[in-house]
């Protein structure tokens, strides 16, 4: 019986604008922390924040700034979760990818349910972006293992700064829940999250396209 093949993970692709800078502070912080701190626990602690970062948009009110605060937690256990295990040389590429990625899918269903719950955003514009962002996050899963490479950010524009868009809107929220376009008064999530379902769908069929005929054209028949 012959052995299954090692395993190899798919390259790494992150070129946000934060990604150089960040991955230095990170690889500092992790260099740092002390040793009964794990990567699970950093991850843990990732989708934790971004659960409660959903309370607390069902909530409103008061809780609306701890949001904020439960996004930098969520930053801190998400980003240095792999970077941790990097540095320690205690990866485990196959249990690190698929967890962080199922958690990953709880927290932002977490958040979206939070926002819709709390009267933020008008649930079908929720459900719109969740099938959007989760439509985007099946291709890179793909194209992870079809063609090797795994992308961490699209026009420049990863998860930390993503995270820094949501913050800017938790801040507009506490100030006002919705803005005039077109002489017409929106919540402010909804039109946020509209934007964010164009600009996910576009992406995802870009990306599709392309990988999809880059594979082709390695696979192509006689």
């Amino acid at each position: 019986m012959m052995a299954n093949p090692p395993y190899r993970p798919a390259v790494r692709l992150h070129t946000s604008m934060l990604a150089q800078a960040e991955k230095r502070f990170l690889m500092r912080m992790a260099a740092r922390l002390p040793d009964w701190i794990n990567s699970d626990h950093l991850t843990a602690t990732a989708t934790l924040a971004m659960m409660g970062a959903g309370l607390c948009f069902w909530a409103g009110g008061p809780a609306l700034p701890l949001v904020i605060v439960l996004l930098a937690v969520n930053w801190f256990g998400d980003s240095l979760d792999g970077t941790l295990a990097r540095v320690r040389h205690r990866e485990r590429p196959r249990y690190g990818y698929y967890v962080d990625h199922v958690l990953d899918a709880v927290g932002i269903a977490a958040l979206m349910g939070g926002l819709a719950v709390g009267g933020h955003i008008t649930p079908i514009v929720a459900l719109g972006f969740l099938c959007a962002y989760f439509l985007l996050n099946v291709e890179i899963a793909l194209a992870a293992h079809a063609c090797g490479t795994f992308r961490l950010s699209f026009w420049h524009v990863g998860p930390t700064e993503l995270r820094i868009l949501l913050a800017a809107g938790v801040l507009q929220l506490m100030h006002s829940d919705t803005l005039v376009v077109f002489g017409r008064r929106w919540l402010l999530f909804d039109v946020g999250c509209a934007i964010g379902i164009v600009g996910l769908v576009i992406t995802f069929l870009i990306s599709a396209l392309r990988n999809g005929a880059a594979l082709y054209q390695e696979e192509r028949l006689p």
